[in-house]
């Protein structure tokens, strides 16, 4: 008779940043043929992921109720893509009435496997009370963060000491992570910029996100050791835990992360359209799924796209005070002409909702990418080699900057923050400096080719070498059965 494998319980957030990387970890974690992944989530992201699964997969699906009216959520809104920002909250303490139904699917597990425990329970970042059922059962968990180390360090240890309220000046350091340098006030959020210890914002970062991340027993990370050490450095001397850099966890080009029927354009016409521009000469603009800039910046965008005289493909959503899931109107948001210009020219595409976003990155016409700089994106930049303009808007993104350009060396930042003033030609500048041949821009793309390098060597898992990321995952797997050993319920 075959030995049963083993189970791993998979748990990510709503949202495609989140579950995303987590599903192509479940699918790297499939391919050992060690394991069984139960991957669980609510009925809409459910059905969704179904047709992102290879047709031979055997990862289990699960789903858990949720019905999102009955949170003061619009309805079907199960994905923080669906939602405009003000909602983000909303859903976050709605997705904690999962939690009883979370319970039942792990005893239902155990029960239908004659008592045997999954061997661990991988749940999102933003999850944190999964440590309570795990703890419950006797379960080894492990929290898993799509997000850069250093990123993530800059943000938990910001949110806890609150360092920039101790100051006048508009500089400040963390105290508990001075090798992250000088931080500026532009560099934290508009919501962060205004807290104190005794907001309700503090007390709900502290108590949901920083406080259930001390208590795990480890956690993984969707980074590269060598790139990230700073980071990594941190939450294994601050928490006291182990922490597992496993990534870049990516799905392959053409794997169905997201309907066909989201796209605002093919993969199929994109890549016409990318084939017949010269090596390494177009632009690839994107603000992410979740994020946008304001009119005006919208504007000097177009005006600095136009002006560059560049290749682009730029993926354009409703700016910030109207939502960003309706409507594009070029009309009201775009300079004049702008669209038929750029089209009848062949410069440029303009993209509605969302782009084929790692076919565009692979592509060899491709030269450099203005990003947002959410970590999903960046690590799939750089696993194709490709250089940054960095435009943080929101989060840990401005730490992620800070980290690609000060310490990792291949990114330029153009600007700073959601309604932060920039002009046409600030952008031009920045975009010549990384895609024209200036001593700067051969520099930064000599690192980026570097990192695809560093990065290509941690995936590595072959008979005479293993890379960094995969021997984490291997360490990580062997924790997790020597550990639960010694875990009583």
């Amino acid at each position: 008779m075959a030995e049963t494998k083993q189970n791993i319980v998979m748990f990510p957030y709503m949202g495609q940043g989140h579950i995303i990387p987590l599903l192509a970890l479940a699918l790297r974690i499939e391919k050992t043929n060690k394991y069984t992944i139960t991957f669980v989530n609510t009925p809409l992201n459910i059905k969704k992921l179904t047709s992102s699964l290879p047709p031979n997969s055997s990862i289990h699906l699960l789903e858990l109720p949720f019905n999102s009216s009955d949170h003061g959520l619009p309805p079907d809104a199960e994905n923080m893509d669906s939602l405009p920002y003000h909602h983000f909250i909303t859903l976050f303490r709605a997705s904690m009435s999962l939690k009883p139904h979370f319970r039942k699917l792990v005893s239902n597990l155990i029960h239908e496997r004659n008592g045997e425990k999954p061997v661990c329970i991988i749940s999102d970042m933003f999850l944190g009370w999964c440590k309570e059922i795990a703890q419950e059962f006797g379960i080894f968990h492990a929290i898993f963060i799509s997000c850069s180390a250093f990123g993530s360090a800059c943000y938990y240890s910001l949110w806890l000491n609150l360092p920039h309220r101790n100051t006048d000046s508009d500089e400040f350091m963390l105290p508990d992570f001075p090798e992250a340098s000088t931080f500026h006030v532009t560099q934290l959020s508009e919501v962060l910029r205004v807290a104190d210890a005794s907001d309700p914002t503090t007390a709900f970062q502290r108590k949901e996100l920083i406080s259930p991340w001390s208590k795990v027993d480890g956690i993984l990370f969707n980074t590269v050791e060598e790139i990230d050490k700073l980071g990594l450095m941190y939450f294994s001397r601050k928490l006291g835990r182990q922490v597992w850099p496993i990534g870049p966890v990516l799905l392959a080009p053409g794997s169905q992360a997201r309907s066909r029927r989201d796209f605002g354009i093919s993969p199929e016409e994109c890549k016409k359209w990318l084939d017949k521009k010269p090596s390494c000469s177009v632009l690839y603009v994107s603000f992410g799924s979740q994020n946008t800039i304001s009119p005006s910046n919208m504007i000097q965008m177009a005006m600095a796209l136009e002006a560059c005289g560049k290749f682009f493909i730029w993926v354009v959503r409703p700016p910030i005070g109207f939502d960003i899931n309706s409507e594009f109107k070029a009309n009201e948001w775009l300079p004049e002409g702008f669209e038929k210009r750029i089209k009848d020219s062949g410069r440029g595409l303009l993209v509605h909702k969302w782009a084929p976003q790692v076919e565009i990155l692979s592509h060899k016409s491709l030269s450099a990418f203005l990003s947002h700089c959410g970590w999903n994106s960046l690590v799939e930049a750089l696993s194709y080699g490709v250089p940054i303009v960095g435009w943080p808007l929101v989060a840990e993104q401005f730490y992620n900057v800070k980290l690609l350009e000060k310490e990792i060396g291949v990114c330029v930042e153009v600007a700073r923050g959601r309604s932060c003033e920039v002009f046409h030609e600030e952008i031009v500048a920045k975009i010549e400096m990384v895609m024209n041949e200036s001593e700067k821009g051969k520099e930064i793309r000599k690192k980026a080719l570097e990192v695809k390098e560093i990065i290509k060597n941690a995936l590595k898992d072959e008979e005479n070498f293993m890379g960094s990321s995969m021997k984490a995952m291997d360490q990580f797997l062997d924790a997790c059965i020597n550990e639960n050993k010694k875990i009583q319920p």
